[in-house]
């Protein structure tokens, strides 16, 4: 709940407006019970008790890279599903790339996180908990958001704003918005819609090709709003908010790789001030799909550079322990 809505539940119970305040310090501190919470009255622990619910998930398996420090963690929720989620480190801090659903209904070809089908949406607070729980376990303030982990964030819109804006509560964890980038294969309605509230979040266009003929090969969603729809919805975010896109691009080995590619590319984003974070295609053990050799990758970049095109090459973290960028699924606790 936000603050709002924890002190209309609280005037109802007939308590005072500063227990409200004082109960959403404890929640966004990491209890993990009422009971925790000393400085509220024990009948009212007790009261909160019987009536309501706190979220923790259970950490199953925690891994960590020993090629980079990156940890992947696997949560048990409280129904028993499971979902994973990747704490960075850089050298503005630490990201955690969250996940907001169980499983995935797009069904992106080169994505793991799609493999075993859509579960459910997840709540905001079970979004929530994967930053607080992830920050108490290293011990370390995370500065940075990505919602980029399993599932479609626009497919959950209500729970992913909803947890936007606990996020971002002063009173919360505080994490500015600029520091939050959410990841959307391109639902744009949703994407609309985000605009129309003004928070100030990055967002980034998970593209992959800049032809519809392409693109609706790897990303199904594609054959329902083509690649110029998805370009001029983010053009509309980008003149509501004023917050700069970025562009996904995965590099696979002659699916989109191409001197062609690159050159239409430029041509649909070029002038836009756009960026695009080129990654080298991780491995999914159940697609046949390769990553692109790192000649084709450095002939891509060149073009992009050329034509004036703002472009970065993502780090590949955590590949030895299967937490990079795609990589993402339901698993079970082995």
């Amino acid at each position: 709940m936000l603050p709002s809505e924890l002190s209309e539940c609280f005037a109802a119970m007939g308590e005072r407006a500063f227990r409200a305040e004082q109960t959403f310090r404890w929640l966004h501190g990491g209890a993990r019970t009422f009971r925790e919470m000393t400085n509220l009255p024990e009948t009212l622990r007790e009261r909160l008790d019987g009536e309501f619910y706190i979220t923790a998930p259970e950490v199953l398996k925690k891994q960590i890279s020993k090629i980079d420090g990156t940890v992947k963690y696997l949560w048990r929720l409280d129904d028993g599903n499971t979902v994973e989620s990747v704490l960075m480190e850089y050298e503005h801090g630490l990201t955690v790339c969250i996940s907001t659903q169980v499983g995935c209904a797009m069904g992106c070809v080169f994505c793991a996180s799609a493999i075993d089908g859509f579960i459910r949406n997840l709540a905001a607070a079970e979004m929530l908990d994967q930053v607080m729980f992830s920050q108490m376990d290293v011990g370390r303030r995370i500065s940075n958001v990505v919602l980029m982990g399993m599932g479609e964030p626009l497919d959950n819109f209500q729970n992913v704003l909803t947890f936007i804006r606990l996020i971002i509560h002063p009173s919360g964890m505080n994490i500015g918005a600029r520091h939050i980038t959410l990841s959307t294969c391109g639902i744009i309605e949703n994407i609309d819609k985000l605009a129309e509230h003004g928070i100030q979040l990055s967002l980034a266009a998970s593209l992959h090709a800049p032809d519809d003929e392409t693109r609706s090969r790897l990303i199904p969603i594609n054959k329902l709003s083509g690649v110029d729809e998805l370009i001029c919805a983010c053009d509309r975010y980008y003149r509501a908010t004023g917050r700069r896109i970025s562009y996904e691009y995965a590099l696979i080995d002659g699916v989109n790789d191409s001197e062609r590619h690159a050159e239409l590319l430029s041509q649909k984003i070029g002038k836009s001030g756009s960026h695009v974070n080129l990654i080298v295609l991780n491995g999914v053990t159940e697609h046949a799909l390769k990553a692109s050799p790192q000649g084709k990758v450095d002939r891509f970049a060149a073009i992009l550079k050329e034509r004036g095109v703002n472009y970065t090459i993502r780090r590949r973290l955590g590949l030895d322990i299967d937490a990079a960028c795609g990589q993402l699924r339901r698993r079970n606790e082995q």
